[in-house]
């Protein structure tokens, strides 16, 4: 089963940008086909995702980290005009952030969840529900 989270800091992010859960949801089915535009190493890639009504040029940048199977999480998120990318630090820091989260198991995504550090993305698709 596939799993997709946003971090807290996403979160934050998010509200200010004009993206969706549904948006990121379709994101990571894109990125299990293999369209992921950089593999940034220590297991965190860098996604494009376009808000609907806007194409791939005017898309807010995303980094996730992912072990490209079933656990994808939603870690940073910039927008273009905002800046360019991010610095060698910061990508250390997520590299790190990505895996302990990955090392998660059940019990720690569940307390991750109830303390909201993490938030499950939900979708409605009952083929491939992320729950």
């Amino acid at each position: 089963m596939t799993r997709a989270f946003r971090t807290a800091a996403f979160t934050r992010w998010m509200k200010k940008s004009s993206l969706t859960d549904a948006d990121l949801w379709r994101s990571v089915a894109e990125m299990r086909q293999g369209l992921i535009d950089a593999h940034l190493g220590g297991q965190v890639v860098k996604k494009r995702i376009a808000p609907a009504g806007r194409g791939k040029r005017g898309a807010a940048r995303t980094l996730v980290a992912t072990n490209l199977g079933s656990r994808w999480y939603f870690l940073f998120g910039f927008e273009k005009n905002e800046r360019a990318n991010i610095d060698q630090a910061e990508l250390q820091a997520l590299q790190e952030i990505a895996k302990d989260l990955l090392r998660l198991d059940d019990i720690a995504i569940a307390s991750a969840l109830a303390t909201r550090s993490i938030v499950e993305i939900c979708h409605d698709d009952e083929d491939d529900q992320v729950r």
